[in-house]
């Protein structure tokens, strides 16, 4: 062998030594990542889970709001005729209320004068608007 020859050897062995740390220091470096791989796989397992348990939750929320909705639907549609019903007796009670009002008003002045005998009258003496009133107050019971 040649001085060339042994110095390219030697240069070589040189490499190699210089290169075998670093070739350890990589395979822990790759065993490391394949080990936090593994991990990064269960995490995206269980992120994936996480997703599913999400939407079957927002699907029962959907169903659950559906149903809700249908029901106060339901109720609405069941209190509208009784508004209706509520508006037609407040209007009548209204005037009602107003005929009262009036027949009490001009009433007034001949109070005082019949209250002893008005309060002696039979049924039969009743005007009009009390008996509409008890009438009314009757129906309500």
């Amino acid at each position: 062998m040649t001085l060339l020859e042994w110095a390219a050897q030697g240069l070589l062995l040189a490499l190699l030594a210089i290169a075998i740390p670093f070739a350890w220091r990589l395979e822990r470096q790759i065993t490391a990542l394949r080990g936090e791989g593994a991990a990064l796989e269960r995490g995206a397992a269980s992120v994936a889970q996480a997703t599913e348990a999400a939407e079957a939750a927002l699907a029962r929320l959907r169903a659950t709001a559906e149903q809700a909705g249908r029901t106060v639907a339901e109720r609405v549609a069941v209190a509208e005729p009784l508004r209706e019903d509520l508006r037609y007796l407040i209007e009548r009670a209204e005037t009602l209320a107003d005929r009262l009002d009036t027949l009490v008003r001009a009433g007034r002045p001949q109070a005082a004068d019949a209250a002893p005998a008005a309060s002696r009258a039979p049924a039969a003496l009743r005007s009009e608007a009390e008996r509409e009133l008890l009438r009314a107050l009757r129906g309500a019971r």
